[in-house]
């Protein structure tokens, strides 16, 4: 039966949970992740062994606190099969990361884990405006990558049609959005603009599409980009969050009639924001890096995972469950250049805002003696003249001195000219001698 938080009854029992309830489940699930991580896990076992706890000295929510942090390091070391909870019998699915920067991490899931992970899926489309019936065109890439699979049994999950494009073949999917007419798309928010390039070179109102919907994720986007994208594409433009390591998309979300936050859903995922030097817990409201214990993970129970993302916690509004902010950027992609922190989600908000500048850029990092230089390459929108691309190299020089505190170097470059995302994009292109 609906409540009066639910009146069209669409929330399910997790969702309808009121703040007292919410937090004897997490307690009651919390206690027994940390039992089933030290009892299966002979990482967590010896982790904990050396911070002096056990399982059942969590005796509240404030008392995850004591135990030790798990870092995506910990992972690779126990590469591949060592941080499973369950016999190699039980596991149904394996993912893992791309492992481009060391050995990849690897994921598995149980039979309830790939049920749970769709219904939290099926949970964030149906928070961002999706209904049993909606055609989803899934753009995020399929195999390995949590993505398009997490993407794909959610919708399915949800009772929608799923349309399973996955990334790459851009003037295909043009024209599969075209024939097929979906109402949703789940893709990352750099390959959106991709498409959007693609519907413009057809010469296709991208307006004029049947979708209504996009969820965006895989990495940090801003305001500025949202703007860009709903007012191109006159659609409402969602944000979705998850990592393999904690489960993959359907971590948190966020609600399309409120679009101030996501929420997490926390009677699965208990988060926390720390300092990222100290690893102190921080209040609430103040931004950190963000935190994951899984609730209720069978296979890989994680334990105070470090994201490495960037937010803060805030009240629930239109869910019960907290929200965060949508992330401002990584701790490992952040630039230090001449003493100042500088994010690429900074550079982002100046060159969306820029007139004469296509919302494509990409940073250089160079070394000149001794410095670090940083030069943002941006696109100029077509039919830029010499005169507005100028006007726009000084506006983003300017913009970025006075907001963010440091001189760089800006280049506009011809359109259509810089690397098109099918997936994650890489805004950072590390030229200094290693």
């Amino acid at each position: 039966m609906a409540d009066s938080r639910d009146p069209k009854g669409l929330l399910d029992a997790g969702e309808r949970l009121d703040a007292d309830g919410l937090r004897e489940l997490q307690l009651e699930r919390l206690r027994a992740s940390l039992r089933h991580a030290y009892e299966n896990v002979p990482f967590y076992r010896e982790s904990f062994d050396k911070a002096g706890v056990r399982p059942d000295d969590c005796r509240a929510l404030a008392d995850l606190a004591r135990f030790p942090f798990t870092v995506k390091g910990d992972l690779r070391e126990n590469y591949p099969y060592g941080m499973f909870a369950v016999p190699q019998d039980r596991i149904r699915r394996i993912h893992a990361s791309s492992g481009t920067t060391g050995r990849p991490t690897v994921v598995g899931y149980t039979e309830n884990d790939l049920s749970m992970w769709a219904d939290m899926v099926a949970r964030s489309i149906r928070a961002a405006g999706g209904r049993p019936g909606d055609k989803v065109h899934v753009a995020y890439g399929y195999g390995l990558f949590t993505g398009g699979l997490g993407a794909h049994y959610g919708a399915e999950r949800l009772g929608c049609t799923v349309i399973p494009a996955s990334g790459g073949m851009t003037a295909r999917q043009v024209q599969l959005i075209q024939d097929l007419k979906p109402e949703i798309i789940m893709v990352t928010p750099s390959y959106m603009l991709t498409l959007l390039d693609e519907f413009e070179r057809q010469g296709v109102d991208p307006r004029g599409t049947s979708l209504r919907v996009g969820i965006f994720g895989a990495e940090p986007w801003t305001e500025e980009m949202r703007r860009e994208i709903e007012e191109r594409f006159a659609i409402d433009a969602v944000d979705i969050y998850g990592l393999s390591e904690v489960i993959g998309p359907g971590v948190a979300q966020e609600c399309v009639d409120t679009k101030d936050g996501l929420h997490i859903w926390e009677d699965h995922f208990y988060p926390e924001v720390v300092d990222p030097i100290t690893g102190e817990v921080l209040p609430d409201g103040e931004e950190g890096e963000l935190v994951f214990t899984s609730l209720t993970k069978e296979a890989m129970p994680v334990i105070r995972y470090r994201t490495r993302d960037l937010t803060r916690l805030l009240p629930g509004t239109a869910r019960v469950f907290r929200r965060m902010e949508k992330i401002t950027g990584r701790s490992d992609d952040m630039v230090i250049l001449r003493g100042v922190n500088l994010f690429p989600t900074q550079i982002e908000e100046i060159v969306l805002r820029t007139p004469g500048v296509a919302p494509h850029f990409q940073l250089r990092l160079t070394r000149e003696g001794r410095l670090d230089a940083l030069t943002v390459r941006a696109e100029a929108r077509s039919g830029a003249t010499p005169e507005i691309r100028e006007a726009a190299a000084q506006a983003i020089t300017t913009a970025v001195k006075d907001g963010i505190g440091v001189s760089v170097m800006v280049e506009i470059v011809e359109p259509e000219s810089l690397e098109r995302s099918v997936g994650k994009i890489r805004r950072i292109v590390d030229l200094r001698p290693h």
